[in-house]
């Protein structure tokens, strides 16, 4: 089952204060093509990777960090963008039923920065990512201790 997570902000967020969005994961297959076009882009950027990035999709996003996006070209970016925000979905009042984002449902620019960070939060939960490295890592050591797949280049 796909995570999600309600997020209402504080007086804070001006005049989005109040306003109750809900950010609903990827599924598996959506989220590693994601993770795989900005990771390409990445590369294209010429962003330089931690020598232990062996680790899929996802994964590999939480090791290079939300801030690596910035080396993206705007062009390459956009695309990925939109893809977090059709992650979110708004409840308009109380008794609404959670409905697709118009424009107009995020009239704060922090907003629309708080919410893609708490969408890359969901999908790349930092301990979660670390138990998948800490799986890859022993699943790729044999009984001998050899390693079948390099999880790093040393």
């Amino acid at each position: 089952m796909r995570k999600t997570k309600e997020v209402t902000f504080g007086s804070e967020a001006g005049r989005d204060a109040g306003k109750v969005y809900v950010l609903t994961e990827m599924s598996a297959a959506r989220s590693e093509k994601w993770a795989v076009r900005a990771l390409l882009a990445l590369g294209a950027a010429g962003f330089k990777f931690p020598p232990d990035i062996d680790a899929p999709g996802m994964a590999a996003m939480a090791l290079v960090g939300i801030n690596s996006l910035l080396s993206i070209d705007y062009y390459l970016a956009e695309p990925l963008l939109d893809e977090m925000m059709a992650c979110v979905k708004i409840r308009p009042s109380e008794k609404a039923e959670l409905r697709d984002l118009i424009e107009d449902d995020i009239e704060e620019v922090s907003t629309r920065v708080r919410l893609r960070k708490a969408v890359w939060d969901l999908h790349v939960d930092f301990s979660s990512a670390a138990a998948l490295l800490t799986s890859l890592s022993a699943v790729a050591t044999t009984s001998q201790g050899s390693s079948i797949i390099p999880m790093s280049p040393a």
